[in-house]
């Protein structure tokens, strides 16, 4: 492994649309940090399963939790192999013709077997380092886990190394006499944003102050 590129693996080696493919560290990293949500399957009493689940990133570890009695969590921690994808959404690419219609995107695929973090002092800092991807600054804010709650969430850690990114960006594609067709074709761009919070409806008033909205 290159300290710029993750080792191209015949698992990771991305074939169709290839010159898309980006084993990148960097924009590897970007697009698993920008993305909250991934999605982690495996084989399970012979049938593919999967789950969707936040995730979050320290270095070249990954990690995911969730309930301690969760079965698909539970065959990771058991030694089952996981493949892990994340993608975004950057736009619709509206060609010309339908064949070449698409999507601008960001994805990343990883393979990997997981380690169960056991120690409650690790499994602390791993739902530290997990709020404060969602908020920065919100753990010194709220209460901590419990010991019980520590005992019932599972920590899974994965090493980053068959690892793969694809992204595909820019206007569309058409053959080359498709062009003149009076018919409209560009990208329709795609984000994602955070709208006003909304109170929970048994909020403290008070914590407001002066702040209360109208």
């Amino acid at each position: 492994m290159s300290a710029t590129n993750y080792d191209t693996q015949p698992h990771t080696k991305v074939v169709r649309g290839a010159k898309r493919a980006s084993y990148d560290r960097e924009a590897v990293h970007r697009i698993i940090d920008e993305a909250i949500i991934c999605h982690v399957s495996t084989v399970l009493d012979g049938r593919p399963v999967m789950i969707p689940t936040a995730h979050w990133r320290v270095g070249e570890q990954f990690y995911i939790h969730g309930s301690s009695k969760n079965r698909i969590l539970t065959a990771l921690a058991n030694g089952a192999e996981a493949c892990i994808c994340i993608a975004h959404l950057d736009g619709l690419v509206m060609a010309r013709s339908a064949m070449h219609h698409t999507a601008n995107y960001r994805s990343v695929v990883m393979y990997g077997k997981a380690r169960v973090i056991e120690d409650p002092a690790s499994k602390m800092e791993q739902a530290a380092l997990f709020i404060e991807k969602l908020a920065k600054g919100r753990w010194e804010q709220i209460r901590h886990p419990n010991p019980q709650e520590l005992k019932a969430t599972m920590f899974l850690e994965f090493d980053m190394e068959a690892v793969s990114a694809k992204i595909r960006a820019g206007d569309p594609i058409d053959d080359e006499e498709d062009y003149a067709l009076p018919v409209w074709a560009g990208v329709l761009p795609c984000r994602t944003v955070w709208d006003a919070p909304i109170d929970d409806s048994r909020l403290d008033r008070s914590i407001l102050g002066d702040a209360t909205p109208a």
